[in-house]
Order: structure tokens, then C-alpha cells, then sequence
């Protein structure tokens, strides 16, 4: 029997963590425009280390988790490859390019779900990872610029992405707390080693935003580990696009900028695309586990 309310659960996480990932990208945008992305990278792990560390300690679990060991390596270095690209990316594309790169990431795990996780794909949730991304492209309206060279680093990013997504689920047994903390070691060390050749002195407050910039990733990556743990990858895929809202919310609420028309329709678009997958998912009464 399918347990519908712990799937509930991961939803709601997979939502949180989708915004708290547009808090991130916003701050990781704003300062690799002046700093390496390595540095970035190497920084962002000390903060989140600041934070990881008491938790290591009070939940006393074993960081060398042996099952599955070559997939966790791999998804260790999928996240830091997404992360180096998307970074890197931003500082030679706008933000709205990008994000509609790495908006391509739900067509990509629906995509690799049946053939790598054996998860079931309904023809509904199809249609509705399709519709959504239309409104994603309305929304975000691709400069000429998201066809420069930078592109394809984008769009491999959003690929190494959508990979760590679905290993994440495929490593559903294995506790969260290693998963994450191997993942933002993999990420540091790789920036570390790009150091020597980028570095830039950051401002105390700068640091203090690298730092923070670490703790938000984090949480955003436990939610999204654990609600992987509770939920079907189709399932959660579509949700990425949510991501387009929290941006419109943040933007009005932070910098009171007023939604335009094609923002309102996109984001209209996505939200009425989870509605109907909602609603015909409890139609149908179907597993989402």
C-alpha cells in the first residue's frame, strides 16, 4: 500500500528546498562577478561545514556508508560539475538564460527514471513536465544571449543535475547526512584545487555571504535528498519548475519588483501544470512512492 502521506511529505520538502535554491543562485550570481567560481565553491563548503559538523556529531552516523559505493562517488562528482557549470555559466550569461538551461532538468530526469530507477512515467505527468516548461520559456523570455558559447556548459550542468537527482533517489537507503556531506567535500576540494589560479581576497562581508551561501545550499540539498528518499523522481521532477514562482515572489517582496505580463502567464502555466498532476494523480490513485 502506498503510503500517500509520507509522499506528501517529500513534496513539501522537494518545494522548500526548489526555493531556498533560488535564494542561493540569486547570491551565487552576484558574487562569482567577482570572484573565482572555485573559490566560490571551496567557501561555501566551509560554511556549510560550520553547520554539518553538529550534526555529525549528534546523529552519530557513519560517514562511510560502503553500499552502492561507485554511484555515490559518481553523484559526489555530478553535484560538483552542476555546481561549477552553473556558476560559471552566470558569469557570462543572465541568470533567466541559465535557469531556463537548468529548467530542462525535469524532461531530463522523467526522462532517465524509467530506464535507470525502473519508476513507472504516466502519460499525464508527460504532458505536464512539457506544459510546464512552455511556461518556463514564457516567463523567463531567453535573451539572444542563451545561444553564446556558454550554452552547452549550461546545458551540461543541467544534465550532471538532473544525474545527481536521480542516483539521489536510486541511493534512497542510504542516510542523508553522508550523502550530503561527501557531496559539498567533493565540491570543495575540486574548488579548492582551482584556487591557486583564482583567487580573489574577499571583504569580511562578502565571506560572510560565501558562508552563507553554504548554509542555504546545504539545507536545500538535505531537503532535496530527503524528499527523494520519500517520493518518486517523476513525481518530484516537475515541482523544479516552482522555482520560477519562489524567483517572482523574491523579487517582489525583496526589490518590489512588479511581475510583468509574461510572468504572470508563465508562472500561471507551471502552477495550473502541478494542479492538473495533482489532481489527476488522485483521480487515478496511484503510487507516488
Amino acid at each position: 500500500m502506498p503510503r500517500s502521506g509520507t509522499a506528501g511529505l517529500g513534496v513539501v520538502l522537494y518545494l522548500v528546498g526548489v526555493g531556498l535554491f533560488a535564494v542561493n543562485d540569486a547570491l551565487g550570481k552576484w558574487l562569482v562577478a567577482d570572484y573565482g567560481v572555485g573559490q566560490l565553491m571551496m567557501l561555501r563548503s566551509v560554511g556549510a561545514a560550520v553547520v554539518l559538523a553538529p550534526m555529525i556529531l549528534s546523529f552519530k552516523v557513519k560517514l562511510v556508508d560502503r553500499r552502492q559505493a561507485p554511484l555515490q562517488v559518481a553523484r559526489v562528482l555530478c553535484a560538483a560539475v552542476d555546481t561549477f557549470a552553473f556558476y560559471y555559466a552566470t558569469r557570462f550569461m543572465p541568470l533567466a538564460d541559465v535557469m531556463t538551461f537548468y529548467m530542462a532538468t525535469p524532461l531530463i530526469v522523467t526522462a532517465l527514471s524509467a530506464p535507470l530507477l525502473g519508476e513507472k512515467v504516466e502519460r499525464f505527468r508527460w504532458i505536464a513536465v512539457l506544459v510546464g516548461f512552455v511556461g518556463v520559456l514564457i516567463a523567463l523570455r531567453p535573451s539572444p544571449q542563451m545561444f553564446s558559447w556558454a550554452a552547452p556548459l549550461a546545458l551540461f550542468g543541467a544534465t550532471t543535475f538532473a544525474l545527481s537527482q536521480t542516483i539521489t533517489r536510486e541511493l534512497r537507503g542510504v542516510h542523508w547526512l553522508p550523502l550530503v556531506f561527501w557531496q559539498f567535500v567533493g565540491s570543495g576540494v575540486i574548488g579548492a584545487a582551482t584556487v591557486p589560479w583564482a583567487w580573489t581576497t574577499p571583504t569580511a562581508f562578502d565571506l560572510g555571504l560565501m558562508f552563507l551561501v553554504g548554509v542555504v545550499s546545504m539545507t536545500c540539498f538535505i531537503f532535496i535528498v530527503r524528499a527523494l528518499a520519500l517520493a518518486r523522481a517523476a513525481v518530484l521532477a516537475p515541482l523544479q519548475y516552482s522555482a520560477i514562482v519562489w524567483a517572482a515572489i523574491m523579487g517582489w517582496l525583496v526589490w518590489r519588483d512588479a511581475p510583468t505580463l509574461p510572468i504572470i502567464v508563465g508562472n500561471a502555466i507551471i502552477i495550473g501544470s502541478g494542479l492538473y498532476v495533482a489532481a489527476r494523480g488522485k483521480m487515478v490513485g496511484e503510487a507516488v512512492e
